[in-house]
């Protein structure tokens, strides 16, 4: 006699469920949580994490409860926030953050990320990507621009509208971020680590392959 009541199989996704683009990259380790590599020409680590367990974001639909989480890790850290939104990739809501923290000596690192969340496992592809060697160029041309047309003010004590977060203006923890790191500034320094970060997570977002398992993972409800 048949079962009619037979478990529905579980459906099991791995790390290489998906695939993201390999432009060049040096594959660095493999493990069977994360694929790691670096991009020699631009000094930028990528890496495709699998976490195979419940999520550990709040939502992939609430992007105010997002900005303000988001926000608050980064300024744990003594960072801030550049960007966070929700992207939908092959029609799965995912969450696409950057934030910048401040390294020990001088400059910046900058961390682009996109998490895809399921029911019971995540994928995140991180892209991080340090200033090196003279720091500070975009960020002092750009200022020395504003504040000759007058859009920064700038005095002993402090500039005005230069720093300041991209969604809550009343927000002063950790390192702001500054009108130079503006998405607009990119093709004017296209080798700064923020301008490699934000094309890098753009053009992975955009060729990202899912293999026909992650699309029958149960969703992500939050």
């Amino acid at each position: 006699m048949f079962n009619l009541f037979k478990k529905k199989k579980k459906i099991k996704a791995y790390l290489h469920s998906v695939i993201i683009p390999d432009e060049g990259w040096t594959k660095v380790s493999e493990d069977n949580e994360a694929i790691r590599w670096v991009n020699p020409q631009q000094s930028a680590l990528i890496v495709l994490h699998f976490f195979d367990k419940e999520p550990d974001i709040p939502t992939a639909q609430d992007l105010d409860y997002l900005k303000k989480f988001y926000r608050n890790i980064a300024a744990a850290s003594n960072g801030g926030t550049i960007e966070t939104d929700i992207v939908h990739i092959h029609n799965i809501p995912c969450v696409k953050t950057i934030i910048k923290i401040p390294q020990e000596e001088t400059g910046m690192a900058y961390i682009a990320s996109i998490t895809i969340p399921f029911e019971n496992c995540s994928y995140v592809i991180k892209i991080q990507a340090d200033e090196i060697g003279i720091t500070g160029m975009r960020d002092a041309l750009i200022l020395d621009r504003l504040h000759k047309a007058g859009e920064v003010e700038i005095d002993e004590e402090n500039m005005k509208n230069w720093f300041e977060d991209p969604y809550d203006p009343d927000f002063k923890q950790g390192t702001l971020m500054n009108k130079s790191e503006l998405e607009k500034y990119d093709h004017e320094f296209p080798e700064h680590p923020l301008s490699i970060a934000r094309s890098l997570i753009r053009s992975i977002a955009a060729t990202i392959i899912f293999k026909k398992e992650i699309k029958e993972l149960p969703s992500f409800k939050r």
